[in-house]
């Protein structure tokens, strides 16, 4: 799509569009409740329950064959190469669960910041819209496109491989694997036509689990982006305060009701992914030093999705800390001498108000920032040379 120029308005729905439309493919519609068209609604309710129940099912089979392979030493590797899997899984469920349950709040979320956003052309370049909308796509983009890599190659990788083997190496027999290592209740490679229906069923899993995974994380880039954007605006609305003609009130705006509400929608979700992913980089790890060259590379995808995951979420939380705090410098380095007492202690309160900067925080765990990045590499690392030590 070609970008557009610097006098053309920029939507607020046009940057949550992409996040919206990627979720509907798997049936979840924040806004169903909006749609006038009842029978829509209510398809893709069913379409997304559908797709759930058919996700967890295989993700039972992959618990089993986990249960079934760790009690041998002898099958220990292909035990913990369905471990990364098996956490993945639980993310994705764990993230649609906490939207599910926070839908109404999130939605009044996105209601509040519409509302703020800046409408006419002049508004937006004063804001940078451009700029974050740019930045916003170009993460989102790389991230998407990794993590779906992920969930892509493992599902389809066995039926390209063995369809070359099969019709352009001469191989005699069709191989009938899995992607992914699922104890089936039947058996699911003799008959071809069952084969192809576990296997198109294992593949929509994968997208589903990978969609999932994915959106929440998008909405939570999307959210902090606009409050990073109205946070920065702020601080340098007030910095270059010259104490002019301005009424005092004028400037004095601050977002804390709306980070506070992104805290308590995605902060018990990220203390889940966090945990899950330090278990998921560790085993991710553990397959590659362990692993022949194809499940290498399959792990190592899987590998650098999970960490490009963790660390989008420490970058974003690390941004929003960051310019929540400029607030209190900037009103400290404006020319604040000329204005009234009011003025000066109403600068006073924000001063003190910045100390407290807006953050994301999961429960036993620091603020979300870089730190916290280091944090969840630290426990994956420990977790990795306890495997080893066994291995």
């Amino acid at each position: 799509r070609k970008p557009k120029s610097d006098d053309e308005v920029i939507t607020f729905d046009e940057l949550t569009r992409f996040r919206m439309s990627f979720y509907k493919t798997i049936g979840e519609d924040l806004y169903s409740d909006r749609d006038p068209n009842v029978i829509r609604r209510y398809l893709l309710r069913f379409y997304l329950v559908l797709g759930f129940l058919n996700f967890n099912a295989y993700v039972v089979g992959e618990i089993a064959y986990f249960i079934v392979h760790i009690m041998s030493t002898t099958t220990l590797l292909e035990a913990t190469a369905v471990a990364p899997c098996i956490g993945f899984s639980f993310m994705a469920d764990f993230k649609q669960f906490g939207l599910t349950v926070n839908r109404k709040r999130l939605v009044r979320l996105l209601d509040d910041l519409k509302e703020i956003f800046p409408l006419d052309v002049e508004a937006q370049r004063k804001y940078n819209v451009s700029f974050y909308r740019t930045h916003m796509n170009r993460v989102m983009t790389l991230f998407t496109i990794l993590c779906m890599t992920y969930t892509s190659s493992f599902s389809f990788y066995p039926a390209i491989k063995s369809t070359i083997k099969y019709y352009l190496m001469g191989s005699e027999i069709f191989e009938r694997n899995y992607g992914f290592h699922i104890l089936f209740p039947y058996d699911a490679e003799t008959d071809l036509t069952v084969y192809w229906f576990s296997y198109w069923g294992l593949a929509h899993c994968a997208y589903v689990a990978g969609v999932s995974y994915v959106c929440v994380d998008l909405l939570l880039i999307a959210t902090i982006t606009q409050l990073t954007m109205h946070f920065n605006f702020i601080a340098n609305d007030l910095e270059a305060y010259e104490g002019g003609d301005h009424t005092d009130e004028e400037n004095i705006k601050y977002l804390p009701t709306l980070s506070e509400e992104v805290n308590n929608i995605f902060s018990f979700l990220i203390l889940w992914n966090f945990i899950a992913a330090s278990l998921v980089i560790c085993f991710a790890g553990f397959q590659i030093t362990a692993s022949n060259v194809e499940d290498i590379v399959l792990y190592f995808i899987f590998f650098s999705a999970s960490l490009v995951q963790v660390f989008v979420v420490c970058y974003y939380g690390d941004e929003m800390i960051s310019s929540s705090s400029r607030i209190g410098h900037s009103a400290f380095n404006q020319n604040w001498l000329p204005c009234s007492t009011k003025y000066k202690r109403i600068l006073q309160f924000i001063i003190a108000r910045s100390q407290k900067p807006a953050s994301i925080r999961p429960p036993t765990f620091p603020p979300i920032s870089f730190n916290t990045f280091m944090k969840v590499i630290s426990m994956s690392y420990q977790f990795f040379a306890l495997l080893r030590t066994t291995y």
